[in-house]
C-alpha cells in the first residue's frame, strides 16, 4: 500500500489557491438566469402560448438581468454621470411600456451579458495572478550557525544563505555562494534550456532546482523577488486596460445626456404652447423610442460578435468584442521567442562526425541516448527521443553517473561514455589530436547557428558533437511576412534569450527588429516604449514571464498549446490550435468587421436622423417610428452577421 510523503521544506508543490468557481460570480448567475428566462418566454411566444405568460417570462428576465445596471446607472447618476446603463434600462423600459416586450428583454440580456463576461476575466485574471505567486515555495531552508532551520520563506531577510537540494524550487532571489547545478528558469526568462548555474550566478525566486544542490544568499526582499514584480506588473496593467471601451460607449456620455435633454425638452415645450398632456407625452415617447441608442449598439456588436465566432470555428477564441474591434487597429506587432515562433521543446538538429572516426551517426546517437537514458535533463530527452524516432534499440547503461553542470557518464556495450558542455570535455590536453581539433571546429559551428553543442566522448576521446536546437514553427517565416504586409512595420522580436541564439532565428524568419536578453519589465519597457511613439502593439507570447507584456501591449494573444495559466487569463486571445498563421488572420478579420461598423453607424445615424425630424417637424405615429427603429435594428444585425459566412475567414486570409 502506497504511503503518504512528507514534502521537503523548500520542496516544489501543487499551487496553494483556489480557483473562482463559475457560479461564485454574481454578474454571471443574474445572466445566466436572464437569459434562460428570455429563452423560455421566446420560446412560450413563438408555440403560441397565451400571451401572459411570455409577457411575463419577459418581464422577470428584464427585471433579474436590469436590476444591477440600473443600481449602476443610478449610483452614476448620484455621481453626477449618466452612462449608457442606465439609458439602456430606460430604452428597454420605455419599449415594454410601448407593447415591445420582446425587444426590451433582449437588451436586457445583452447588457447583463456584457457584464457578466467582464466580471469573469477579472476574477480569472486574480486566480491566475494568485496562482503565480504560489510558486515560490512556502518555506525554505536557511543556514544559521552551522545549523539548518526551516522559516517561512516570507520572514528571509537579505544576507541569508539558503540551501537548496535537488527538485526544491528556489526560495528568493540571489546568488549562489556554493554548488553547481542547472536550474529552469522559463517562467522568469522564457529560456528553453535549464541553465547551468555556479558560484557567483544570480537565482530566481520560483524557478525549480535541477540535480545539484545549491547555497544561494538572499540578495532581494520578498516585495522586490521578479516573480512578485510579475505579479505586480499584470495586475497593473490589467487595471490600466480595464477601461477600455468600444468606440461607440466612448461617446456614450454625451449622447446619453442630449438624449434625456432632448426627451425632456419634446415633453416640456409643446405643454407650454398649449398642447394637451398625453399628445406631449406620446410625442417624447415616440422620440425616446427612434432616438434610442439600440440600432447603434446592434450597428456595433453583431459585426464584431460574428467575427469573433468566425475566429473561434478556426481555432482563435478572442475575448471580448472590445478586444476585437482594437485587433483592427495594430500597427505592430511583437513576438516572443520560446513557444511562440519556435516550438518550445529542444530537438537534435544534427548530429556531426568528424571524418577518420570510426562510428556512424547511428552509432554515435545509440550509444549516447543509452548513457542519457537515466538522465531527466531536456537535453537528455532530446538525445533519447531522436534514438527512438530513428528505431535504435537502446542498450542498458551501467555506472551511470550525473555531475550538475558538467554532464552524465556511463558505461555502454564495454565503452566508457561521457556526454556534457564542451567547455567541460573539451578542456586543455583534450584537443589536441587531429579528431579533437575537428570536434572542437564543429562545437564552434554548431554554436554559431544558434544551436546549443554537447560533446561525445568515447573511451576518453571526442567522436561527435550533436546539435540540439528548439525547433522553428513552420510557419513562422510566413506569418512575419504577413504581418509586415498587412501592418506597414516588421515585427518586432522581445526574448530572454541570449542575442546569438535570438540573431540566428530572426535572420531565418525575416525579423530585423530584436532585444535579447529581456526580463518580464523589460519587455514591458519595450512595449511602453513602442506605445509613446504612437504604435498599437499586438503581443503574442505563451510564458509566464510574457504575462505582463501581454497585459500592457493594447492586445495580448497567447499561443494557447504552450501557454501557462497566467498568460492564458492575462491574454485578451488565444491561438487554440497553435497555428501561428491565425494571427494576421484574426487581424485582417477585425479590420473587416470595423468597416462593417463604420457602415451600420452610417445606416443607423441616418434612420435615426430622418425619425427624429418627422417627430420633431412633423407628426410621427407611434407605430411608425417603433417600425422604423426596429427595421434599422434588423438591416444594421443582419449586414453585421455577413461575417459569420464561411467566406469570411477566406478573404481575411487572403488580405481582402
Amino acid at each position: 500500500m502506497p504511503t503518504a510523503v512528507a514534502a521537503r521544506p523548500g520542496a516544489a508543490t501543487a499551487p496553494r489557491s483556489r480557483r473562482t468557481r463559475l457560479f461564485e460570480i454574481a454578474e454571471i448567475r443574474w445572466a445566466a438566469a436572464s437569459l434562460a428566462l428570455f429563452l423560455t418566454g421566446l420560446t412560450a411566444q413563438l408555440t403560441g402560448a397565451p400571451s401572459w405568460s411570455w409577457w411575463a417570462l419577459y418581464l422577470a428576465c428584464a427585471v433579474t438581468g436590469g436590476w444591477e445596471p440600473a443600481l449602476g446607472g443610478l449610483q452614476a447618476l448620484r455621481e453626477k454621470t449618466l452612462d449608457v446603463d442606465l439609458l439602456m434600462v430606460v430604452a428597454a423600459i420605455g419599449a415594454i411600456s410601448i407593447g415591445q416586450v420582446t425587444d426590451g428583454a433582449l437588451l436586457i440580456v445583452i447588457f447583463a451579458t456584457s457584464g457578466a463576461m467582464e466580471a469573469l476575466a477579472t476574477a480569472r485574471t486574480e486566480d491566475s495572478v494568485r496562482g503565480l505567486l504560489d510558486l515560490t515555495p512556502d518555506t525554505a531552508v536557511v543556514l544559521r550557525d552551522g545549523d539548518e532551520q526551516t522559516v517561512d520563506a516570507s520572514d528571509l531577510v537579505i544576507g541569508d544563505v539558503v540551501l537548496v537540494r535537488p527538485g526544491d524550487r528556489i526560495a528568493a532571489d540571489g546568488t549562489v555562494v556554493a554548488g553547481s547545478s542547472e536550474v529552469d528558469q522559463a517562467t522568469i526568462t522564457g529560456e528553453p534550456l535549464p541553465v547551468d548555474r555556479t558560484v557567483g550566478d544570480e537565482v530566481f525566486a520560483g524557478t525549480l532546482n535541477g540535480t545539484g544542490t545549491l547555497r544561494v544568499r538572499v540578495d532581494r526582499r520578498a516585495g522586490d523577488w521578479v516573480v512578485a514584480r510579475i505579479a505586480g506588473l499584470v495586475e497593473e496593467a490589467v487595471r490600466t486596460k480595464a477601461g477600455t471601451q468600444l468606440f461607440i460607449e466612448k461617446i456614450e456620455q454625451r449622447y446619453s445626456i442630449g438624449m434625456v435633454a432632448a426627451t425632456i425638452a419634446v415633453f416640456v415645450v409643446p405643454l407650454l404652447w398649449g398642447e394637451p398632456v398625453r399628445e406631449s407625452l406620446l410625442r417624447a415617447m415616440t422620440f425616446m423610442i427612434v432616438a434610442s441608442p439600440c440600432a447603434v449598439v446592434l450597428a456595433t456588436m453583431p459585426p464584431l460578435l460574428a467575427a469573433i465566432a468566425t475566429a473561434g470555428r478556426h481555432g482563435v477564441l478572442v475575448k471580448s468584442a472590445a478586444v476585437m474591434e482594437q485587433l483592427g487597429t495594430t500597427t505592430r506587432v511583437a513576438f516572443d521567442k520560446t513557444g511562440t515562433l519556435t516550438r518550445g521543446t529542444p530537438e537534435l538538429a544534427e548530429i556531426h562526425v568528424p571524418t577518420g572516426i570510426a562510428l556512424t551517426e547511428d552509432a554515435v546517437l545509440r550509444l549516447a541516448a543509452a548513457a542519457e537514458h537515466g538522465s531527466e535533463h531536456p537535453l537528455a530527452e532530446a538525445i533519447v527521443r531522436a534514438a527512438r524516432q530513428r528505431g535504435l534499440g537502446l542498450p542498458e547503461a551501467v555506472d551511470f553517473m550525473s555531475e550538475p553542470g558538467r554532464g552524465v557518464c556511463a558505461t555502454v556495450d564495454g565503452h566508457s561514455i561521457r556526454i556534457g558542455s564542451p567547455t567541460v570535455l573539451l578542456a586543455s590536453g583534450q584537443d589536441d589530436t587531429a579528431d579533437g581539433r575537428a570536434v572542437a571546429a564543429a562545437v564552434t559551428s554548431q554554436q554559431s547557428r544558434g544551436h546549443t553543442a554537447v560533446v561525445v566522448v568515447c573511451d576518453g576521446s571526442p567522436v561527435a558533437v550533436l546539435g540540439i536546437a528548439d525547433r522553428d514553427r513552420p510557419e513562422s517565416a510566413a506569418t512575419v511576412a504577413a504581418l509586415t504586409a498587412s501592418t506597414g512595420a516588421p515585427p518586432v522580436l522581445l526574448t530572454g534569450d541570449s542575442r546569438p541564439t535570438a540573431s540566428h532565428l530572426a535572420a531565418r524568419v525575416g525579423i530585423t527588429d530584436l532585444r535579447t536578453d529581456l526580463l518580464p519589465e523589460d519587455k514591458v519597457t519595450a512595449i511602453r516604449t513602442m506605445q509613446s511613439g504612437g504604435e498599437r502593439v499586438t503581443m503574442v507570447g505563451d510564458g509566464i514571464n510574457d504575462a505582463p507584456a501581454l497585459a500592457t501591449a493594447h492586445v495580448g494573444i497567447a499561443m494557447g498549446s504552450t501557454a501557462s495559466d497566467l498568460t492564458l487569463q492575462t491574454a485578451d486571445a488565444v491561438v487554440v490550435r497553435d497555428d501561428l498563421t491565425t494571427v494576421p488572420t484574426v487581424i485582417a478579420l477585425s479590420r473587416r468587421a470595423r468597416r462593417l461598423v463604420v457602415a451600420n453607424l452610417a445606416i443607423a445615424a441616418t434612420f435615426i436622423a430622418v425619425l427624429v425630424t418627422w417627430d420633431l417637424v412633423g407628426h410621427l405615429p407611434l407605430p411608425l417610428g417603433v417600425a422604423g427603429h426596429e427595421g434599422s435594428t434588423v438591416i444594421v444585425a443582419l449586414n453585421g452577421l455577413r461575417l459569420l459566412s464561411s467566406s469570411a475567414w477566406r478573404r481575411a486570409e487572403s488580405g481582402r
